[in-house]
């Protein structure tokens, strides 16, 4: 058995060995080195990992178990000093290991700005696994600069924000991701990073980072002065080349191979970022995998070529979706076809030259991204499409807007998985031949495998092959007490009447005798809905937030929100508020977003005291910390604004006093705008009713948040009753349906407008719904400030070991 020794456990060597040991598993006794303390793991994930939506077990691809299985001696955290070419050995920190075959998988270094002050303490780059944690360790509220506006820069910047860090982008060119973006979608792009909080400089140069040993600001060579606790470069990559060269291998930009992989050394190959073939250099997933299949015949004796080929990109923030690929740069005989929706945020450039599609930029609808892509590829004649090209493949031939008939179109060689090289025609294949559901095409194709955008995509070619055999995925289950899902367990409270968490751990076969703080919060949400009459509401199965009846802060303190129906107040309230302002040392207040007062940085032992005040002037909890509703924003409508059509403000009065108290899956924000200029901004929020001169047309599944979405139109009502009824009944139906920790929209994608529109549009099933909304209210619909407030604060405060501050929150 031939000695195999591979230097780097990054994606392109993962994906190397499973190729050698899926085709030949004793062809050689494999050596693998890297100088990280692990394994591999899929880098291009480490973005969902920073952010908090994935954790660093779900993106390890190769554990230790795998590499035990395979016969593979690991070195992970010994870094190879040399090559000794003349006795073929590799020479690493703890010895010694011959070769036969050598695999330089080295990846590539990130690219420090040499700008004073880069070698500060705060000063990261954004590679691998430990930066991630780094950057992760960095407390919330910290001032992060991440300089670059490419890929990697406003991931990172996306993910830092939603540890709650203060972050600012600097990008030395006009717009963001110039290189794959054209000015339009990168307005765009920047116009989404701001909803989200992240500042954008663009055409910002740095001239040094500040810092007495650590970071404490950056300075621009404008002058700007920005303070910050941490710094990221993510303005490139370079490839890591300094091994090949002490070894006398030909490098260039980087390592020069052939098609085969090989180096100049016939005994030494290369794969993945560190190599160059006929001049290009590769950052991108995709051609790796090509270059390890390339490789892994070449090792095995086999006949294969590497061809580069045309690469996509697309972003990995949640809620930015965004594609690009080929040429759209502006060129003589080339002309664009533009279709943009500002309101949706949505815009498609498509550039055409010689009745072909060269290039394609698409923002906000990227659905279909693949089938221009292959247009792309193929050099297709789309003069007969021409008229309709923009609307994508839905549209050719007269079809309808139906995405598994666009998917149905897709040829066979229609690229589906842009990582791994995966076509529909092999997708087909897999599943004619048995894999019938997600996992199963994964696992033979590895379609979806690696960055994942791809796999609503995947799902349409099961749905359009098997047709009605095919099952979408089971979704997952609540926590690791259970199997069940969700959807699963509120079936299951209905059906057997279970009516208390006892029944349901005991009946359900939780694995946890007393559930676990993932599962109790939403067990004590389905229950207090669904049996308002027989379930006490547990005020243990609640986060810090809930518990306390206030907004916990990063410094322990917490912040106070009175209720403004409305938005309305008076004298008297402000003084109330005033007043407790100076009473109880409140260092900071604010109003809100949502047109109410916030009391910021008041401690806990003076919230009860607090709350008593409070309610003896008449204001109660607005339940800024719960799952329920939190403000109803209004305009003032036909009372002041000579644009108004309807009392917007009585209007929203009326649904806040309606609404408020009641527990729901998510928080529930609401407004009522007085005319279609819509001050109120309804057309953003979970339920939206803007007035007109017919009546009020209501919305829903709106959100201004890490997701931006507008409302979808539920209906148009003539009278202010009625646009209550229909407002009140879409409340209860979201209560009695939707995955706890589901906002609206997020139940809407699941269960489809449409039965939400017919099943309201009952009216006996619509008073049906307000019926019940209002005995839950009649039961729980109670001031908690007024009753805390009576209570003993030990009591109020007892400390609950495992329901701590939760990300949910």
């Amino acid at each position: 058995m031939e000695r195999l020794v591979v230097i780097g456990a990054g994606m392109a060597s993962g994906r190397l060995l499973e190729h050698l040991v899926e085709a030949d598993p004793n062809a050689y006794a494999v050596t693998l080195f890297n100088a990280e303390p692990r394994g591999n793991y899929n880098r291009i994930m480490l973005s969902p990992v920073l952010s908090g939506e994935k954790s660093y077990a779900e993106i390890v691809t190769h554990d230790d178990a795998w590499y035990a299985r395979h016969g593979v001696t690991c070195r992970f955290g010994e870094r190879v000093e040399s090559i000794d070419r003349d006795r073929n050995v590799v020479v690493g920190a703890k010895g010694e290991v011959p070769y036969d075959r050598l695999v330089l998988a080295t990846g590539s270094d990130a690219f420090i700005v040499p700008c004073p002050g880069h070698d500060l303490d705060g000063v990261i780059a954004y590679r691998d696994l430990d930066d991630t944690n780094r950057m992760i360790d960095t407390a919330p509220g910290s001032r992060a600069v991440v300089i670059g506006g490419g890929l990697l820069g406003l991931e990172a910047a996306a993910g830092l924000r939603m540890r709650g860090l203060e972050v600012t982008v600097l990008h030395l060119a006009g717009h963001l991701m110039e290189r794959q973006l054209d000015p339009a979608a990168g307005y765009l792009l920047r116009a989404d990073l701001e909803r989200r909080g992240i500042t954008v400089m663009t055409q910002a140069a740095t001239k040094c980072i500040r810092g007495d040993g650590a970071v404490e600001a950056v300075e621009l060579e404008d002058g700007t002065i920005l303070p910050a606790d941490l710094v990221v470069m993510a303005v490139g990559i370079r490839p890591s080349v300094a091994l090949a060269k002490q070894s006398g291998l030909a490098v260039n930009k980087a390592i020069e191979v052939d098609a085969q992989m090989r180096t100049s050394d016939p005994s030494i190959f290369a794969v993945g970022e560190c190599i160059e073939f006929a001049g290009q250099l590769f950052g991108l997933v995709a051609p790796l995998y090509d270059q390890a299949k390339v490789l892994a015949a070449t090792l095995l004796g086999q006949d294969a070529a590497f061809t580069p080929k045309q690469l996509s990109t697309k972003l990995k923030v949640t809620g930015c979706d965004l594609f690009s690929a080929g040429d759209f740069a502006d060129g003589p005989g080339r002309e664009d076809i533009v279709y943009r929706d500002p309101a949706r945020g949505i815009y498609k450039r498509l550039v055409v030259e010689d009745d072909t599609l060269v290039g394609a930029v698409m923002y906000g609808d990227t659905a279909d991204g693949n089938w221009f892509f292959g247009l792309i590829k193929d050099g297709t004649d789309i003069a007969e499409m021409r008229e309709t090209l923009i609307f994508g493949p839905a549209y050719q031939g007269g079809a309808t807007a139906d995405p598994l008939a666009a998917v149905a179109a897709l040829p066979a060689d229609a690229e589906i998985c842009g990582c791994n090289g995966v076509c529909k025609g092999q997708i087909v294949t897999a599943i004619e031949g048995g894999a019938t559901d997600l996992g199963a095409v994964r696992a033979t194709t590895k379609a979806s495998a690696s960055c994942g955008t791809c796999t609503g995509l995947v799902e349409q070619v099961l749905a359009a092959t098997l047709g009605d055999a095919f099952q979408m995925p089971t979704a997952q289950p609540v926590c690791g007490c259970t199997d069940l899902s969700h959807e699963d367990v509120r079936r299951l409270i209905k059906a057997r009447e279970l009516k208390s968490q006892p029944a349901v751990w005991q009946e359900l076969g939780w694995s946890t005798p007393n559930g676990c703080h993932v599962c109790r919060p939403a067990v004590n949400f389905y229950l207090l809905a669904d049996w308002p009459l027989d379930y006490q509401d547990d005020p243990q199965s609640r986060f810090v937030n809930e518990r306390k009846h206030a907004n916990i802060q990063k410094d322990g303190t917490f912040s106070v929100v009175p209720r403004m129906w409305g938005g309305i107040t008076t004298a008297a309230e402000l003084r109330a508020i005033a007043d407790a302002a100076d009473k109880y040392d409140v260092p900071t207040v604010k109003v809100t977003g949502g047109q109410r007062i916030d009391l910021l940085g008041v401690k806990g032992e003076d919230l009860p005291a607090m709350w008593a005040d409070l309610n003896a002037a008449g204001l109660v909890s607005g339940h800024a910390y719960s799952k329920g509703l939190r403000t109803v924003k209004t305009c003032v409508g036909t009372d002041h604004c000579r644009f108004g059509t309807q009392d917007s403000t009585g209007l929203g009065i009326r649904l806040e006093k309606r609404l408020w108290g009641s527990w729901t899956p998510h928080k529930v924000k609401l407004a009522v705008s007085g005319c279609p200029r819509n001050c109120a901004e309804a057309t953003c929020k979970d339920v939206g009713i803007v007035c007109v001169d017919s009546g009020y047309e209501i919305g829903v599944g709106g959100a201004a948040g890490m997701d931006v979405k507008e409302v979808q139109p539920l209906v148009k009502v003539a009278t202010e009753d009625a646009a209550v009824e229909w407002t009140v009944a879409f409340v209860q139906l979201y209560r009695e349906h939707a995955k706890y920790l589901d906002r609206p929209y997020k139940w809407l994608a699941k269960v489809g407008l449409d039965w939400v529109q017919q099943t309201l549009g009952d009216a006996a099933e619509r008073t049906a719904l307000v019926e019940r909304f209002d005995l839950s209210q009649t039961i729980y619909q109670t001031d908690p400030w007024a009753e805390l407030a009576m209570r003993e604060k030990a009591r109020a405060f007892a400390p609950i070991a495992d329901l701590t501050l939760e990300a949910a929150e």
